[in-house]
This record gives structure tokens, sequence and C-alpha cells, in this order.
């Protein structure tokens, strides 16, 4: 008898769960499958289960292809049980690949193909559903995002569009999605929402034309280069009943909600001012140091280093200024942005040719609140008084990259919870556009001003 194991999560119980069962079946004679507990999914970065272990052992036992039904609660089990069982077969979904080649050297292990095709018809006793993602854009932060997808129950990766035929062809033969690059439209047909990570200057005429199809948009920042731009879109989202949200994954990440508990608290005082920065080396031959006109330091990181300003301050701020480092060929490499309100100030710093240290300080009238780098993903931070023996840590849970954090945001509201989006509201994202505007207009003047000078 050749035995096979499986294991899965199997939340939200649909198609894809119902094949790939029945794929395992026919590797052999006689099918376990693990299902893992709650406490064993949060350990190891699921973060949004729906269903109860009882009502997900039950889903599976219905197909019908489980001979064996085990629980899967710790990490080595998967070898304990393989040694247990007596299996000869460890199969999982293709997603995997490569995640359990360890297991070679106790059975053969087997990935099976995806299942494109994802609906919500074998789903009971929920009112979530599947929601089908296309992925506008293949660049270098797609697959960071396809992999985290795998870590939020109610998402399906359905294909991809880039106008890019070469590219695109290559990005699909790794990724096993289906690609478009004729037609936006014909794109939009096959999804229910789409995550836009194409070139920013591309990012307001994709959601908006997403949008007016009637799709929940999840767009990389910036959404818009104005306000104008932004106030529309979010207009129409919700006009529409339909789900926009900036990708500015901070804001969706546990520990910076921790964070901005601890100093709206009082425990620090009255908040009188906010830094923080965040600058990185880029490859000179990157988009960032390329484009004059739509990468540089100001583009690509000030919607992190604003956030904590907006989010702590809010959105009247009362003038903004910009110090800006250009290079040679016009992009902005380092880009200080002063915020100052009636009784506070803040400073956001970027940079993408000029290093210094990446961290958040908050500044308060009874101490301060120290995040290190790299703080966007906050794993970390202090609360440090007058006096210096004091000082409170705290390191809050952090999975993955944290875009599973913001892909399980867009999943619940799409289905109906946090409609109100007070992670990242609208009115934030507004503002915020209203500082890339005044931001694009300074940096017009500037090219203005070398052009009439090397005239």
């Amino acid at each position: 008898m050749k035995k096979v194991i499986t294991y899965g999560t199997f939340d939200l119980f649909h198609e894809g769960h119902y094949k790939l069962l029945q794929r395992a079946k026919e590797l052999g004679d006689y099918l376990i499958v693990g299902v893992t507990t709650e406490h064993f999914d949060e350990a190891r970065g699921k973060v949004n289960v729906v269903d109860s272990i009882m009502d997900r052992i039950e889903n599976v036992r219905r197909t019908g292809f489980a001979d064996e039904i085990i629980i899967e609660d710790h990490d080595g089990q998967k070898i304990e049980d393989i040694q247990k069982y007596g299996a000869d077969i460890f199969t999982v979904g293709s997603d995997w690949v490569g995640t359990f080649d360890y297991l070679k050297q106790f059975c053969e292990v087997v990935y099976l193909e995806r299942t494109p095709d994802i609906s919500s018809t074998m789903i009971r006793k929920s009112k979530f559903k599947i929601i089908n993602v296309g992925i506008v854009g293949t660049g270098r932060i797609v697959p960071r995002f396809i992999a985290e997808a795998k870590y939020v129950s109610g998402i399906n990766i359905r294909c991809t569009y880039n106008p890019e035929l070469k590219e695109k062809y290559a990005f699909g033969n790794r990724h096993d999605l289906p690609n478009y690059s004729d037609s936006y439209e014909e794109f939009l047909e096959q999804v229910d929402a789409v995550y836009i990570a194409s070139p920013n200057e591309t990012h307001y005429e994709y959601a908006k034309k997403a949008l007016e199809h009637g799709k929940n948009v999840l767009c990389e920042k910036p959404a818009g280069f104005t306000r104008a731009e932004a106030e529309q879109l979010y207009s129409y989202a919700r006009e529409n009943n339909r789900v926009l949200m900036e990708a500015v994954k901070t804001a969706y990440c546990p520990g910076f909600g921790q964070l901005l508990n601890v100093a709206k608290s009082g425990k620090i005082g009255e908040i009188r001012d906010v830094e923080a920065c965040f600058t990185r080396l880029a490859n000179k031959e990157s988009r960032e140091r390329t484009d004059a006109s739509y990468g540089g330091s100001f583009l690509e990181f000030s919607s992190y280093t604003l956030l904590p300003a907006i989010k702590l301050l809010g959105n009247d701020y009362k003038s903004v200024h910009f110090d800006i480092l250009y290079d040679e060929t016009g992009v902005d490499v380092y880009t200080k942005v002063s915020l100052k309100y009636d009784n506070a100030t803040a400073l956001a710093k970027n940079g993408v040719a000029v290093k210094s240290e990446g961290q958040l300080v908050i500044a308060g009238t009874n101490g301060y609140i120290l995040a290190p780098s790299p703080w966007w993903l906050t794993r970390r931070f202090e609360v440090h008084y007058e006096d210096p023996g004091k000082v409170e840590v705290y390191e809050p849970i952090f999975q993955g990259e944290g875009f599973r954090y913001e892909i399980s945001d867009f999943v619940s509201k799409i289905n109906g919870i946090d409609r109100h989006g007070y992670k990242l509201t609208a009115e934030e994202a507004i503002a915020m556009a209203g500082i890339t505007e005044e931001f694009m207009k300074e940096k017009n003047k500037e090219e203005r001003t070398h052009n009439n000078v090397a005239g």
C-alpha cells in the first residue's frame, strides 16, 4: 500500500482544496490529511483564519478523499508523521515549490499544480468569499506579494497584466499564472480585485479604470500625484461601494498599530514632534536612480516617512517645506520634508543614494518613543523618560515581510469588515497626496530653474 500525506489549513474550503485532495489521493492508495490548528497557523504566519478547526476537519472529511485525518500543531511534526505513518509521498500545492525539499530524505516529495480558477461555491456557513485578484505589473515587489498572499485566507492570485510581452511570459513561467498583455479590459473581466504594482506614473489610470469596471483596488503608493486625483478615486470607490486601499504596508502592521496606540495613550504626554527616516542605497540602474520624473527618494519612501506624522498629528498641517538634493540626472537622491502644525512639527527624511540612521522618534512632553530601523516593519520600539534608567520595551509579533497584513485587511474590507479603514483612512491618504502634489510642483520648479541656467 502506497501512503500519501498532505497538510493544510483548508480554511474557507473551495474547489482548489477539493482538487488538491483529489490529486493527492490519486498519487497512492491511502491518503493522510493533516489539518493545522489555529495556534499553529498563527505561529507560522497565517493571519486571518476564519473557520474553526472542527469545520475545517469536517470539510476535508466530506470530500471522501481522506482515509485518515490528523491534527498538525507544532514545528517538526511533518517528519514525525512521515515516520510514524510510514508515508511514501509528501505532497502540497505548487505555490510551495522548494519549501519542503528537506523532506526528500524521508520520502518522495510532490508539488501539485495550482488551480487557477477558484470560486466560493463550496464554502459553507460563512459570509466570506474567495477574492480572485489580478496583479498589474510584474516588477520586483510582485513575487514578494505572491509569496505573502499564501498566508491569507480568502484570496486567490488569478492572473497578471503587463503590456511588455517578453517580460510577461517570463514572469508567468516562474509563477504559474495566466498573463494578459493586450487588453486591460479583458484582464479585468477575470478578477474581483486588482493589486496595482506598475510604475508610479501609471497607478492613477489603472486604478480609475479598475474602479469604473466595478473592481476593488489595492494600489501601490502613490495612487495619484495630486489631491484632486486622490479625492476622485476615493469618492468613486465610496459611491460605488468598492474598496480602495493604498499599499502602505506599515499602516497595516500590528506593531505599528500598537506603537500608535501607545503614543496616543498619553504615556509620553502631548506629542510635539515626529521624525521618521527611511533610506536605502539603491542600485544605480534601478528605476529609483534612473527615472528623474517618477523615481527618486520622495516617491519611493515618503508614504512611509509621512505616515507617522499624519497618523499622530493629523491631516491639517499648516505648511510644508522641502529640502531636496539632486544628482546630475535630476533624480532626487535625498529629500527632507518638514511639516508645521499649530503646536507640533514633523520631519520625514528619504534617501536612495544617501544612507542615514533609519529610525522613528516621537517626542512628547513626558517622554519619547524610539523605533529603530526597520521601524516601518515595527518589530520593536521603546518608551524613554527623563529618568534614563526607565525604559519600556515592546516587541510585537511580526511575520514575513508585512504584505500579508495589508492583504488580509484588503480581503476583510471586501467581505464587509472594517469598511472605515481606520488604519489608513481616505482622508489621510488624500492629505499625503496633497504633500506629493506640493513636492511635484517644487521639483518641476527646480527643473525649470536648472534648464534656464543651463540655457
